[in-house]
């Protein structure tokens, strides 16, 4: 098996649809490393039993944490539940979206794509 290091980030409109997620894919996501933001990193690591290695607040510098992993090829998955209705959020996703199209990571943005 392959092991993988996922990124996992969520707006928070999304963060209870992340848990849901994680709660889905609990098997699959266990027998890789998972990193995530602070908050949905703790959602998911209370609902779940998971353990999550956990970054900044995305606020507080989180994202930019997430990202120079991608840049420096420490991330091969990023699930990114972004809420199109946030616009304050949109430039955090596009950054990792870009970062990911960058370095060939691939990138989810909603739960159908995940």
């Amino acid at each position: 098996m392959f092991l993988l290091n996922i990124a996992l980030m969520a707006h928070d409109g999304k963060k209870e649809l992340m848990v849901q997620f994680c709660i889905a894919y609990c098997g699959i996501l266990s027998a890789h490393t998972v990193s995530a933001t602070k908050t949905t990193g703790k959602l998911i690591a209370d609902a779940t039993g998971l353990d999550v290695n956990l970054c900044f607040s995305a606020n507080q510098g989180g994202s930019q944490q997430i990202g120079a992993r991608i840049a420096y090829n420490e991330i091969d998955l990023v699930l990114f539940f972004c809420d199109p209705d946030d616009a304050a959020g949109q430039t955090s996703v596009n950054e990792i979206a870009r970062l990911c199209d960058r370095h060939s990571i691939p990138f989810a943005s909603n739960v159908a794509t995940a």
